[in-house]
């Protein structure tokens, strides 16, 4: 006879059922929406050579062409709550890899990725994944400090410290794990130079921060507040002048400012040019978040800061694996003393096993991949003009925020798009303001002119063009 569960465990299935239904109630219950991977026949006779093209090829567009399943149709279209479980696997007949039972499908062209360049499908990507995975496993399982670095983080970490211009390079499990282990890192900075004492008002370190940076900035900075060694200042989205002015009104020494470099939900560039300029006045570390400018600006790919001509002035570039460069992971550029001090106080860094082996080597290759198929920068760039010249609205980048006010609007314009064929995603609170909800549109090097077209004629039918506000000027804050 089984034993009765404890009675505290019953209560926490109905504490948990009723902050559930007060989510549900306030219309911020989020869903999973499986996409199902179409199985392709890659030859793999060609060997291990590294490979790069000159143009897109039909690999490139499995990035783009998704499909979901007629029930997760059914239940997107009518906002039914759901957490994946309609995917139901099963054997496919005659083999005994395991394979998801014979279901309709509703292909999509996807518009919500971060896949910008259209890397994560390319073969030889792919293929210096398998190579490693063959020869290695998943290599050694433990964090960094222990056993999990080798010679193929050590390989990636060289690389992008070259793209980006730094010293050295830092790989972390993920972007946000690279934001959170920097910022926590800084927060020790003022009690170590106290003798691991709460140092003064005047010994803390002053963080300037933006107020739309990413929530992995802001998550790090209220760890960082917590250590007791920082002092935070938040200046209105991209307004260099309010920044100015709490720079020039603050007379602590240690001065930092931090700002994503292009926004992710209203598409918007930082005003690198004005902020190299304030760092030579007041003599701050400029740090930027450049998850979704690397490989995608500049000319060789190095991001925002290469685009503006302003790399030596920035002094810590956090960056992705996992949008541009179609992989997973993220990155701190940074001198070899900034990169020593994170990984002995960064503790995301710290207490998270390193990257598997094949996943180092994928990006490697990404890396390389990226730098040197140069059209995939002209394409995407050139998606960015066809969607100005068929909408007519003045979009600056391959982010493009489409603001279009209250929930219900941005959910009726995303099933709209889902019953033409297209993976768009209504952005709501509290990811954005109330009354601010969005359609975002993520563009591809690997979407077509055609694609674009398509897209156009269907948001058409579903928002005003003239109407629409691609800035969310609320400047609002979410510290």
């Amino acid at each position: 006879m089984e034993a009765s569960p404890p009675s505290n465990v019953l209560w926490w299935d109905k504490w948990v059922e009723e902050a559930l239904s007060t989510l549900d109630s306030l219309k911020v219950l989020r869903s999973l929406r499986p996409i199902c991977l179409p199985t392709h026949k890659i030859r793999v006779e060609d060997g291990h050579a590294f490979e790069v093209f000159d143009e897109m090829h039909q690999w490139d567009r499995s990035s783009v062409e998704v499909q979901i399943g007629e029930i997760t149709f059914r239940k997107w279209m009518h906002d039914t709550p759901s957490s994946g479980e309609e995917i139901v696997y099963g054997t496919v007949a005659g083999d005994n890899e395991p394979g998801v039972c014979q279901e309709k499908f509703k292909k999509l062209i996807l518009f919500s990725g971060n896949d910008y360049l259209g890397l994560s499908s390319h073969p030889t990507i792919g293929k210096a994944a398998s190579k490693a995975a063959l020869e290695h496993g998943m290599g050694p399982r433990g964090s960094a400090l222990i056993c999990g670095y080798t010679n193929y983080h050590r390989q990636l970490e060289s690389s992008l410290a070259d793209l980006k211009r730094k010293e050295d390079c830092l790989l972390c499990p993920t972007g946000f794990a690279a934001n959170m282990a920097l910022m926590t890192a800084i927060g020790s900075i003022g009690s170590l130079l106290a003798g691991n004492s709460i140092p003064s008002e005047d010994d803390k370190i002053a963080i300037f921060s933006d107020a739309l940076n990413h929530a992995s900035i802001i998550d790090g900075i209220r760890l960082a507040e917590r250590q007791k060694g920082v002092k935070v200042y938040i200046y209105r989205h991209c307004d260099m002048s309010h920044l100015n002015m709490l720079l020039s009104s603050c007379s602590m020494k240690r001065k930092i400012v931090v700002t994503d470099s292009l926004f992710s939900m209203d598409g918007d560039f930082a005003p690198m040019i004005e902020l190299a300029k304030l760092r030579k006045k007041y003599g701050f570390l400029l740090v930027i978040d450049d998850a979704h400018g690397t490989f995608v600006c500049g000319k060789n790919g190095g991001g925002v800061a290469e685009e503006y001509n302003c790399e030596k002035d920035v002094d810590i570039c956090i960056g992705t694996l996992s949008k541009a460069a179609g992989c997973h992971g993220g990155f701190i550029a940074c001198s070899k003393t900034w990169k020593l001090l994170i990984q002995s106080r960064g503790r995301s860094f710290i207490f998270s096993t390193s990257t598997p082996v094949p996943v180092a080597a994928a990006a490697h290759a990404a890396v390389r991949v990226a730098i040197s198929e140069t059209w995939r920068r002209k394409a995407i760039w050139n998606r960015v003009k066809d969607f100005h010249l068929l909408t007519g609205i003045p979009v600056t980048s391959h982010i493009i925020s489409l603001i279009v006010g209250s929930e219900d609007k941005a959910l009726q314009a995303s099933r709209h798009l889902l019953q033409a064929g297209f993976h768009v995603t209504a952005i709501r609170p509290p990811t954005v303001p109330p009354n601010s909800c969005r359609l975002r549109v993520a563009l591809s090097a690997v979407h077509t002119r055609e694609d674009l077209e398509n897209l156009a004629a269907a948001l058409s039918s579903c928002i005003n063009f003239q109407d629409t506000r691609i800035y969310d000027c609320n400047g609002y804050a979410r510290l």
